[in-house]
């Protein structure tokens, strides 16, 4: 490419980022999470969330809350492995966060790469690779895109995850039952962050009776600092009730160009949380902007959906019996209750499942060490 092309490439992205932005925002799925007189989820909001797959709920959690989650972020990623994800140092020369784990918690990548489009990885869901530009030449080797056992690693998040609000929402639309997914940690540093090529989350119920619009779940992300075209999550409005989706002839049929024109940013700032269906076509771009997006991410399905289906994913391989469920589900009670120890004032949600059981209600060193530690090896990936 001449320089000439690469700056036309360029403002054709630019312009492609605030035509995309523009829509987004004309979209009527934004708002506070809202509830009726009788205390139910607003139906305004599920009819928008069930119509186009994302929903943003706009001031979430507060400037007090939001600063003690980025100080622990900031020290969590202080502590990855540097120089590469297989040092077993961070950057400062101390052991990394999570080397004498079962598993890292780390993916890391080289900057500004799609480490996973056009590969088998992922049981192959990201079949197009993603536009790649050039790092910096003095840009590290690697660097951390995501960050697994979200609930292990930061106490702030814990918090987050006990959420009353965003229980409520769980629960009205997955049910008093809802079980967990994962949770993890986004991060798109400016200038550095790799890209998450376009794909579509869920791998067992595309063929299976049961289909719907809710088979696969959906994921919270909560932005620590904020979330645009350039390092934000793009999702095609509507295509979570398409069921699969061909991608690459989505691609072809576009040009061979990855800028899906029926695709949105999400767009959210500090403290806003986003919902998205997981089963919607979505990706992102590599962070070639100065701007950061960390994003706290968990997600939630409906019990109908794992119980009794063969685990992917997180690579067990197991059945997700009652028990199995169970034990990764206890993570929200204990949620709840970390969370009331730092915001007493706030409404305590109830888990319905567990709601009966004192010794899932409570959150202490007994409960974190025999509930929270090593919860995501009973990830439910479904």
């Amino acid at each position: 490419m001449t320089a000439i092309d690469v700056d036309a490439d360029e403002a054709a992205r630019a312009a492609y980022y605030a035509e995309g932005e523009a829509r987004a925002l004309a979209l009527p799925n934004r708002g506070p999470i809202r509830f009726t007189a009788s205390g139910e989820v607003h139906p305004d909001i599920l009819s928008a969330y069930r119509t186009y797959g994302f929903y943003v709920f706009t001031g979430v959690v507060g400037p007090e809350e939001l600063a003690e989650l980025r100080a622990e972020a900031t020290e969590v990623l202080e502590r990855a492995p540097y120089p590469t994800k297989a040092s077993p140092v961070d950057r400062h020369g101390r052991p990394a966060l999570g080397a004498d784990w079962e598993r890292s918690p780390w993916l890391m990548a080289p900057p500004l790469s799609d480490p996973v489009g056009g590969t088998k990885l992922n049981h192959g869901r990201h079949p197009v690779k993603m536009h790649e530009p050039s790092a910096a030449a003095d840009a590290p080797a690697e660097v951390p895109y995501l960050i697994q056992a979200g609930l292990e690693m930061m106490e702030t998040f814990l918090r987050v995850y006990g959420h009353p609000g965003l229980l409520r929402v769980a629960e009205a639309v997955h049910g008093p039952d809802f079980t967990p997914f994962t949770d993890v940690v986004f991060v798109k540093l400016p200038g550095l962050g790799p890209s998450v090529a376009w794909h579509q989350d869920g791998q067992l119920l595309w063929d299976d009776p049961s289909w719907d619009g809710d088979a696969h779940g959906f994921n919270f992300q909560l932005q620590l600092y904020g979330s645009n075209p350039a390092n934000g999550v793009w999702v095609v409005p509507g295509s979570h009730l398409e069921g699969k989706i061909d991608i690459k002839a989505l691609v072809e049929a576009n040009g061979g160009s990855e800028r899906l024109p029926d695709a949105v940013p999400i767009v959210a700032g500090p403290g806003d949380v986003s919902m998205t269906n997981r089963q919607s076509l979505h990706g992102s771009y590599a962070n070639n902007s100065d701007s950061t997006r960390i994003t706290v991410n968990f997600g939630f399905h409906r019990y109908s959906s794992v119980v009794g289906r063969t685990g992917v994913l997180n690579g067990s391989g197991n059945a997700y019996t009652p028990e199995y469920i169970e034990r990764r589900a206890r993570c929200i009670p204990v949620a709840v209750a970390a969370r009331a120890q730092r915001f007493p004032h706030e409404d305590r949600y109830v888990y319905a499942p567990l709601a009966h059981d004192p010794s899932a209600n409570r959150y202490d060193r007994e409960t974190r060490r025999a509930v929270i530690d090593g919860c995501h090896l009973y990830d439910l990936g479904i």
